[in-house]
């Protein structure tokens, strides 16, 4: 074989491997984590009306009163790397999954500034969708009537790395 045929098959070599190996879990993960994280910008954005249609288990609460509660709240996920940290996934099925991860916060009453713990997703129309309860929760409102505020307080996991 000369030289002109083995650097060929090298590079093709290198090309075929590095252009495989991402498993069927490693794409569930990328969905999952994705998921969450596209609803998380959208509310960081502030597009209040889009994120209630991203959210699983509205039950009874409006578009109207949802949006109404999250303007009223000065709590925000975090940007960039801060937004998500050391997500894993707890319990996964095909149209639920269970993840531990800590979310970034701004504007929080405290100084923690993140929530680290436990949330449901569910499989809906194609996406991985939080729950209304989660985002609810995380921004310091009820779902009850009238706004009421909580505070943000860190809290600890035996999943956590």
């Amino acid at each position: 074989m000369n030289i002109r045929s083995w650097l060929a098959a090298t590079v093709a070599l290198v090309v075929l491997l590095t252009g495989t190996g991402s498993g069927g879990a490693a794409e569930t993960e990328s969905a999952l984590e994705k998921g969450m994280s596209d609803t998380l910008d959208i509310w960081r954005e502030g597009r209040y009306e889009h994120l209630f249609e991203q959210l699983a288990h509205r039950g009874k609460t409006s578009r109207e009163t949802f949006v109404k509660k999250m303007r009223e709240s000065t709590t925000r996920p975090a940007c960039c790397w801060q937004k998500m940290e050391h997500f894993k996934i707890l319990n996964e099925k095909r149209t639920e999954a269970t993840v531990y991860v800590k979310i970034g916060l701004e504007g929080t009453p405290d100084t923690a500034g993140s929530t680290t713990r436990e949330f449901k997703l569910t499989h809906q129309e194609g996406a991985w969708k939080m729950q209304l309860a989660d985002v609810f929760s995380i921004a310091g409102v009820t779902g009850k009537k009238g706004s009421g505020t909580k505070r943000h307080t860190k809290k600890s996991s035996p999943y956590h790395n």
